[in-house]
């Protein structure tokens, strides 16, 4: 079944400066942004952040799995993904986690912060803050992100339970997020947004990482070890250039989480 997204949903909201829109492109721009200049990528990742959950299509739905076009699965997914999230009392579950443009976000962690200062119960004792403000491993994404790590879920894999982007605290973090306009004046992903929501408002224990589902989103993998699994090279984490290995955050997540 095709749907539409509401058209209020997709607009540019009013407080929106397109004055200051188009200085922060040209900037951004000149810095190597990727998509900086596609106004509908922008208005994408608003969505995604803060309104797919809200279609009316969606709802009397719970869980969802986001998959997109020109993506590869590797593995025979033999289980019921969502009745294993509600069993294991999951929230969210991701495949792939890695470094995002520091210069894409280079205001979320502080406008971030802002909102912790005004909702210090919003943060979940058992939170995966030291993920998100790592300065160890990727110590120059952390200075130009002023604080943040920069490690988030890539959003174009994920499973999860709607009713934590219906929660008051997230709702609450987003509208704060979308008046600040960094949508726009920057390039806010929905992947950090809701990897810093999860990171910081949910118990880090129910999030998972599907280390079973082999996936491929052009250029990065996770291929199993696996008899359920073909098609790719157990392990591999791209089959881009060598420096692309970098990218990855697993192993932060790891050190900050461990390994349900």
């Amino acid at each position: 079944m095709t749907e539409l997204i509401p058209a209020e949903h997709w607009e540019i909201p009013s407080w929106i400066n397109p004055d200051l829109v188009r200085e922060s492109v040209n900037l951004l721009v000149s810095q190597g942004v990727q998509y900086m200049e596609k106004q509908s990528y922008h208005q994408m990742c608003r969505w995604n952040s803060g309104m797919f959950s809200e279609h009316p299509a969606l709802k009397d739905v719970q869980y969802y799995w986001r998959v997109e076009p020109n993506v590869h699965f590797f593995c025979d997914v033999d289980y019921d993904v969502f009745r294993w999230m509600q069993d294991h009392n999951k929230t969210y579950g991701f495949n792939i986690n890695i470094y995002d443009s520091p210069d894409s976000v280079a205001t979320l962690w502080p406008e971030t912060q802002k909102f912790l200062a005004d909702h210090p119960d919003y943060a979940h004792p058992n939170n995966a803050r030291g993920w998100l403000e790592d300065d160890t491993r990727r110590p120059e994404n952390n200075r130009k992100a002023n604080g943040y790590s920069t490690c988030h879920f890539w959003s174009n894999f994920e499973i999860g339970d709607l009713s934590f982007w219906r929660s008051k605290k997230y709702r609450d973090f987003f509208n704060h997020l979308d008046r600040a306009g960094g949508f726009f004046y920057e390039r806010w992903g929905d992947a950090p947004v809701h990897s810093i929501a999860l990171g910081l408002f949910e118990d880090k224990s129910k999030i998972h990482w599907f280390r079973d589902i082999g996936y491929q989103h052009i250029p990065f993998f996770n291929c199993p070890a696996s008899p359920k699994c073909s098609g790719c090279v157990a392990g591999r984490f791209t089959d881009g250039e060598k420096w692309l290995n970098r990218e990855d955050c697993r192993p932060l997540w790891f050190k900050y989480v461990g390994m349900d």
